[in-house]
């Protein structure tokens, strides 16, 4: 599949310097792109790639300044990473196409209502009183409990479990074997040691424009809900507990485990295999490092914290700094007491 300079920059809205008739049919990345392939420049510390790069066509800044000629064609845009994103999203939709219908081996309960344009793949369950939007697309060997209901233009993938009573909303991704729904991790103390279950009568909630990795675990309230908000981005194999809410435009890194109860604000950012107890509050705007133990509320939006239990980032980089240099300050200490008492001895 061939594309032109002239399509590309269209779909874009960028601007063309070089060979309007150019045209592609891969993607590379610029330190090592071929001819007949599109590549991109954001981060500055790759534009040396700009001029050795065998690309047919590179998107660039509006705002770069060439140090030499380029043997590419180049198409300015404002931000060329999310352009080179959306660009991404219309070859994709080119690759998958549009699947629509219902596999004859699914199974649909007769009292699910679907939408127009709707595709449920084989192997598919689709239980009692589910609701799925127009355009949504369920793929082989989901599982789609009673009552819940999805959203439209939403994507499904195989293996994925939304157990009875979920809502998804519309333009949501939910990626492999996710689990969405099971129950949270609640049961009672008795006298004689045991456990007795606490059950979890409450639902999920994930909003629109949501998208969530393969392997996650969204637990169900106990009561009410948990609530993935607009916009956020989950990673892989997750953890999210029972009456947990994600802010609008989080983001959260692989391996993280969040306890129950806890709150979450608007635009977090949490590295890789953090930790978060339950019952707190994280304020939004909030930078969690990966492997940092979060014990207590974070309340001052915009914080950078790291470590476990986790602090301060800029402290926390001074500490380790200071770690660092405790083997030369030890030296210097034990001169210093060396010096000391040579000064005693001559006194006296």
């Amino acid at each position: 599949m061939q594309f032109s300079a002239t399509q590309i920059s269209e779909w874009i809205q960028g601007s063309i310097e070089g060979n309007v008739d150019v045209s592609v049919h891969a993607f590379g990345k610029i330190e090592e792109a071929k001819s007949g392939e599109l590549s991109f420049l954001a981060n500055p510390k790759y534009e040396e790639y700009l001029y050795t790069t065998q690309a047919s066509i590179i998107i660039i800044s509006t705002d770069l300044v060439l140090k030499q000629p380029v043997n590419g064609t180049l198409i300015r845009v404002k931000e060329p990473y999310l352009a080179f994103a959306r660009l991404l999203q219309t070859y994709e939709a080119f690759i998958k196409g549009n699947p629509v219908g219902i596999d004859a081996q699914s199974f649909i309960h007769e009292t699910a209502e679907i939408g127009s344009d709707v595709y449920v793949g084989a192997f598919t369950y689709v239980g009692e009183k589910v609701k799925i939007g127009n355009g949504t697309k369920i793929h082989p060997g989901a599982f789609i409990g009673n009552n819940v209901v999805i959203g439209e233009n939403t994507t499904i993938h195989s293996g994925v479990r939304i157990y009875h009573h979920g809502q998804i909303g519309n333009r949501v991704i939910i990626h492999a074997n996710t689990v969405i729904g099971s129950d949270g991790f609640g049961f009672a103390p008795k006298p004689d040691g045991t456990l007795e279950k606490v059950p979890q009568i409450g639902n999920v909630v994930v909003e629109d424009d949501v998208e969530i990795g393969a392997g996650c675990t969204i637990d169900r309230a106990t009561m009410g809900s948990t609530k993935i908000k607009r916009g956020a981005k989950l990673d892989n194999l997750l953890q999210i507990a029972h009456n947990v809410e994600i802010g609008e435009y989080t983001v959260i890194a692989a391996q993280t485990g969040i306890s129950g109860s806890t709150k979450i604000g608007k635009g977090v950012m949490i590295g890789g295999q953090a930790g978060i107890v339950g019952h707190i509050q994280i304020a939004d705007g909030t930078k969690i490092n990966a492997q940092s133990g979060v014990s207590k509320s974070i309340k001052t939006p915009n914080t950078a914290v790291t470590g476990s239990p986790a602090y301060d980032y800029t402290s926390a980089l001074r500490s380790q700094a200071m770690a660092r240099n405790l083997p030369e300050m030890e030296k210097r200490i034990q001169q210093l007491e060396t010096q000391l008492r040579e000064l005693i001895n001559k006194g006296q």
